[in-house]
């Protein structure tokens, strides 16, 4: 016959363990997850309000470009953000997140459409400009 009186296992070990690290443990584990959890819904939220934004293209030019760079320490890779600063012709500005392939291809001084749906990135058509 079995005793059900003592938890075998993990609970087991959990039950042994005294309150205060029954109750730290506890509360790093709702942080840690709470967070995963909030990083997931604040995506969605975006995702959800970029799709329901309309596209807009608009004149502009290029102010600014930044990177990011994130990560990297003992043998795991760095990450790389890129951004670029538009500013439109009412002078009202905005900064978007934007692939590496773009990043390299505008410069600052650059001018043309920009096409972004919310904060979402679409396109930059740069306007050649004539030399006579």
């Amino acid at each position: 016959m079995h005793n059900y009186s003592e938890p075998d296992g993990f609970f087991g070990f959990i039950s042994e363990m005294p309150l205060f690290f029954q109750l730290f443990g506890g509360f790093v584990f709702t942080i840690v997850f709470g967070s995963i959890f909030y990083a997931i819904i604040k995506g969605l939220k975006t995702s959800i309000s970029n799709n329901a934004a309309a596209v807009i293209k608009q004149r502009c030019k290029i102010v600014d470009k930044r990177s990011e760079v994130w990560g990297g320490s003992g043998d795991s890779s760095a990450s790389t953000n890129y951004y670029i600063t538009f500013e439109f012709e009412d002078s009202s500005r905005v900064e978007l997140h934007v692939k590496s392939n773009y990043f390299g291809l505008i410069t600052v001084g650059d001018q043309g459409e920009l096409t972004y749906q919310g904060t979402r990135f679409k396109e930059f058509t740069r306007q050649l400009s004539r030399t006579n």
